[in-house]
């Protein structure tokens, strides 16, 4: 039987399964404040707070990254899968915080529809990033990540047409323009991710 005379620094799977389960908390928090709409300020400030732990723990993979002699995965793999599960978060904050800023008194359906597909899609990927450690069980998890995306390309596109056919006031167009494209740049990221993961899998086989 083979065995590692230097073991893998296995510390990176529990960050992962770390950073998955605070990107879908971060989604989840995006998903109610859509929903309910209330308490904006503090929503928000929740999101936040999710947003710098995040980037605690992409700090302490890049750290490890550095000093470690032996890594589960390929170097390049793990810095790209940090640098796209970190983008979920700061796209999530970004679509928090625009709300806000933009001053919008309801969310759209669409808006909400996004905001529903990338907290399901995120916790998707919360799971597949738990289970990197077996490498079982992950196909379903990611192939439930790409439909989801799919489904919200066509929600995207939808709800951009009818803003422009049906909103007569050019502010309203270009703010909820902005906002559609910062949820379907969480949701592209969260696919990339899955992808990152695809990657991993392909050269383990």
């Amino acid at each position: 039987m083979a065995f590692r005379l230097i073991p893998r620094d296995v510390k990176f799977l529990d960050l992962f399964a770390a950073a998955g389960q605070n990107l879908n908390n971060a989604a989840v928090k995006l998903r109610d404040l859509v929903t309910e709409f209330d308490h904006l300020d503090d929503r928000i400030a929740e999101i936040q707070v999710l947003e710098k732990q995040g980037d605690k723990i992409d700090h302490e993979i890049s750290a490890r990254l550095e000093q470690a002699f032996v890594t589960p995965f390929d170097r390049e793999d793990i810095h790209d899968l940090t640098v796209q599960v970190d983008d979920v978060v700061d796209y999530i904050q970004a679509v928090a915080e625009s709300l806000l800023i933009y001053d919008v008194h309801q969310p759209t359906n669409e808006a909400r529809l996004l905001a529903s597909l990338l907290a399901t899609q995120t916790s998707e990927l919360s799971e597949a990033l738990v289970k990197l450690e077996s490498m079982k069980g992950l196909g379903p998890h990611l192939e439930r990540i790409h439909e989801l995306e799919h489904q919200a390309d066509g929600i995207s596109r939808a709800a951009i047409g009818r803003l422009f056919r049906e909103n007569h006031d050019p502010l309203e167009v270009i703010k909820w323009r902005e906002i559609y494209l910062e949820l379907e740049n969480a949701i592209d990221a969260a696919e990339d991710a899955a992808e990152a993961i695809e990657r991993m899998v392909h050269k383990r086989v």
